[in-house]
């Protein structure tokens, strides 16, 4: 369709132009009505004669006609003496007024209307946010060197012990959707060395929480030849930062705050023979992060091994510890990472440790027995870390088309 954008009109005063979207609201004067038309770049304000029959918000049109400069319009310009062509309108009254500064109905209800309620500026700014902390993350990396890849997401086992997975049948065979592109991205070590990915991923765990997804965005990556978490952490700090510069305006430090798990339940007074951190706990060392090193993002590395899974390295200083690292914003838990086993014999030893048994990840352990590097990396979930840089609430209203314990529609 020959048209033009909103944001284009002001170099186009004078001239005849077609441009096309939908009513985002009218306007009804005595002596004037306006029509407000949104498309992607914007608003225009549309100039119609007084007895004009107005189509109604959300109807897509086309509008031709002739470009005014207007100081007081939106843009500086309005569209006069138009010609407005409907190509297509809704079939219904709407649920609820997009043109609204807030979005009123209840978050269920916004999600019952995803189609609808995604096109408010609220909901469309979450989105967009998320495009470019994709866009930042892969540029980011590829600086670094990494490759792109792409893994599957039907498996034929777990990745990682403690996380339900959504079966399948896959021809007759059992099969999974995946956890994490986790075992894939190890074994890709070994062809690029430095890899990442961005996908979907899918956790079958009953929580039907404000920071929980059945199925949400992971933006993985995997380097070789490290000598242990910490070149991992590096990496990931300057990924990070390239993130939230693309967005807003918080700083992240050159160096990240970094403390120890057992450190870290001793801030949150927790039992010190807890295995991981609850939610309060992660409030509790973001808050000593930002008081003590105003920092906004903190460490927490040496998880307990028996929270982590058998692939994570153990710490070989601290026996019962792993050279595993979480990474906290603002006070909520927003990267896993860690550096992996790399060598054959340690994951059989692994595996027997902890009483799993081989065979159903034999296909990935017996890829080891082709020489890797030691290696580590880290998953971001898109979705919460978006929904902590925007303030919001839940998951949920950063996310387009959620899938939680409840909700498979839209």
């Amino acid at each position: 369709m020959q048209r033009v954008l909103s944001c284009e009109l002001p170099k186009h005063v004078g001239e005849q132009v077609s441009i096309a979207g939908w009513v985002h609201r009218r306007r009804e004067l005595k002596s004037v009505s306006f029509l407000i038309l949104r498309d992607r770049a914007g608003q225009a304000q549309v100039v119609m004669p007084p007895a004009a029959e107005l189509p109604g918000e959300e109807t897509v049109v086309k509008v031709t006609g002739r470009v005014l400069a207007n100081s007081i319009a939106p843009g500086g310009v309005e569209i006069v003496e138009p010609v407005v062509e409907v190509l297509s309108g809704p079939v219904e009254s709407l649920p609820f007024e997009v043109f609204r500064p807030s979005l009123s109905p209840s978050l269920p209800s916004q999600l019952d209307h995803a189609p609808l309620s995604l096109r408010h500026p609220s909901r469309r700014s979450a989105l967009r946010l998320s495009g470019e902390l994709t866009k930042a993350f892969r540029h980011a990396l590829e600086r670094k060197d990494f490759t792109e890849i792409h893994t599957p997401k039907i498996v034929e086992s777990a990745t990682e012990a403690g996380a339900t997975v959504f079966g399948l049948d896959y021809f007759g065979r059992k099969a999974f959707l995946a956890q994490s592109p986790q075992f894939y991205k190890q074994l890709m070590v070994g062809v690029f060395e430095r890899v990442y990915e961005v996908g979907p991923v899918f956790r079958a765990e009953s929580h039907d929480t404000t920071r929980h997804l059945a199925e949400y965005t992971s933006l993985d990556a995997e380097m070789g030849f490290i000598e242990d978490h910490r070149d991992v952490m590096g990496v990931l700090r300057d990924v990070v930062a390239e993130m939230v510069g693309a967005v807003s305006e918080i700083v992240v430090p050159a160096e990240i705050p970094a403390i120890h798990f057992a450190g870290a339940l001793e801030i949150a007074g927790a039992d010190p023979g807890e295995p991981d951190l609850a939610p309060a706990d992660e409030r509790a060392v973001g808050a000593w992060a930002l008081k003590e090193h105003s920092s906004e993002f903190v460490y927490v590395t040496g998880y307990p091994m028996v929270k982590r899974p058998f692939y994570t390295h153990p710490d070989p200083a601290k026996p019962g510890y792993s050279n595993g690292f979480d990474l906290l914003f603002r006070g909520m838990e927003l990267v896993t990472g860690g550096q992996r086993l790399h060598r054959y014999e340690d994951y059989v030893a692994a595996l027997a440790a902890r009483g799993e048994p081989l065979e159903p990840v034999r296909s990935y352990v017996e890829s080891f027995r082709y020489g890797y590097p030691p290696h580590g990396g880290f998953a971001i979930g898109l979705e919460r870390f978006a929904a902590r840089l925007t303030g919001a609430s839940n998951v949920r209203e950063v996310t387009a088309f959620p899938r939680d314990l409840h909700r498979l529609a839209p």
